[in-house]
């Protein structure tokens, strides 16, 4: 089995430095099934590429004892061949410092983003490219998956589950390794070793920063564990994120002191939709439906939909909504969906406005890319109206030092150049024109402590 990494770069020479991997070397690791060769196919001032050659043992894995469904299948069967656990293990035990992020020679790199073009061949899919797709698409992957034939000398016989696999996106190097390490296992729903309560700490391990925000988490978890239902819940148990998004800081108030923060925050972005006269509202990223509820008490407003990418908290919105005891008017009027902001859904399609109040920051960076898309470029609603933290803000936090965020789950918290900057390039892209305004007191130094941006066709 074989993995190739490409990058394009004006400084692709320093890249080779987070691999850990000398470019003019071939390099020969041991592994409990066979080896593991490394080598740079290419290597100039902007175009890199690495491969990893994985060669399994087919005799010496006979020996070994692994899941068997005849007596055959020792001897024949593709462990040797399909790209599987054996790379997962290979690419920890080659590119161990770069999936965990850390370089000595150049640490400024561990958290750049680069272009990457990754090969895996062969890769597995009993449910073909569907599968491959839902599994690698929502993380901003461009994916191109080619079948191979069950046998080039009988093309009738048609294509196999077998596919070379071709992904490309913007990452960092321990975010793309980590993608490969748990979906590719995910992908095949094999192990060749013995599946315990330690491959769980892996998964989340490598999954930390994304797999509780993918839409196939569900999938991902229970094929990457082997399908063993008790670990599959203890690992989504972990992954489902708390609903309470404000409380690793305390808030500031209004000038009044009896309304927090998060209640001025609502109370002006619904002002703004009820100047907008839009009737049809998208809440993304609606939690336990604070803001659904203001919406419901609206009048003139006919269809409200809220989503978010967590199961938990859509069962606690509609408890506090309690919409079991709403009269079936009422009920029409909302719904609650499943889904994530990173993949592209047609139930978004067609609203005069959509909400993301305090959602962004919650992204990985690579990841608002693929945001951006699905909410400008696919929905693209008439209005859109977005929230997240001024970081200048912070040093009004005691509790909070220089390196730390206002909640555990913040990816990033931006200050207001940063925002502006953002959202006036997200703007010039998709056709929206954007205007800004404080959310909370302001001070004239360091501004308020939330941000507000009103996209509008």
């Amino acid at each position: 089995m074989l993995l190739k990494i490409s990058w394009q770069t004006p400084y692709a020479p320093d890249v080779t430095f987070l691999f850990h991997k000398h470019p003019d070397k071939v390099q020969s690791f041991d592994l409990p099934f066979g080896r593991a060769i490394v080598f740079y196919p290419a290597l100039s001032h902007d175009h890199g590429e690495i491969a990893l050659l994985v060669e399994i043992d087919p005799i010496g894995l006979t020996r070994r004892s692994g899941p068997q469904t005849a007596p055959l299948y020792p001897y024949v069967n593709d462990r040797p061949y399909v790209a599987s656990s054996f790379l997962s293990v290979a690419v920890a035990r080659v590119f161990g410092s770069a999936l965990n992020g850390k370089s000595r020679d150049k640490p400024e790199l561990i958290e750049q983003t680069f272009d990457f073009t990754i090969a895996v061949a062969p890769v597995v899919s009993n449910q073909g490219a569907t599968l491959i797709n839902s599994l690698f698409e929502p993380l901003g992957y461009e994916v191109r998956s080619e079948p191979h034939l069950v046998d080039e000398q009988f093309p009738a016989w048609g294509n196999s589950n077998y596919f070379s696999l071709t992904l490309r996106g913007r990452q960092t190097l321990s975010g793309m390794l980590g993608h490969l390490y748990v979906l590719i296992p995910a992908l095949d729903e094999e192990k060749h070793y013995w599946v315990g309560e330690e491959e769980v700490e892996k998964l989340l391990r490598h999954g930390e920063h994304w797999l509780s925000t993918h839409p196939s988490r569900d999938l991902i978890v229970s094929r990457y564990l082997h399908r063993i239902r008790t670990l599959t819940q203890q690992a989504l148990e972990q992954l489902i994120e708390s609903p309470e998004p404000d409380t690793a800081a305390p808030e500031a108030k209004q000038d009044a002191g009896d309304v927090r923060l998060n209640q001025t925050r609502l109370e002006i972005v619904l002002s703004i939709l009820k100047e907008s006269g839009a009737t049809r509202v998208l809440d993304l990223g609606c939690g336990e439906g604070r803001f659904l509820r203001l919406l419901l008490q609206t009048a003139g407003l006919q269809e409200i939909v809220g989503m978010d990418v967590s199961h938990r908290a859509l069962e606690l919105a509609a408890e506090k909504l309690q919409l079991a005891s709403h009269s079936d008017a009422v009920r029409k009027r909302i719904q609650l969906i499943h889904g994530s902001l990173l993949y592209r859904d047609r139930r978004l399609e067609g609203f005069d406005a959509a909400v993301l109040i305090e959602v962004i920051e919650h992204l990985d960076p690579p990841r608002l890319a693929a945001m951006e898309r699905v909410v400008f470029e696919f929905a693209r609603p008439k209005m859109v109206v977005i929230t997240t933290p001024n970081s200048e803000f912070n040093v009004r936090y005691p509790r909070l030092g220089p390196d730390r965020f206002r909640h555990q789950d913040h990816r990033f918290e931006w200050s207001r150049s940063q925002f502006q900057a953002w959202a006036d390039s997200v703007a010039q892209r998709f056709g929206y024109r954007v205007t800004f305004r404080p959310i909370g007191p302001e001070d004239p130094g360091i501004g308020a402590p939330s941000q507000l941006a009103v996209f509008t066709q």
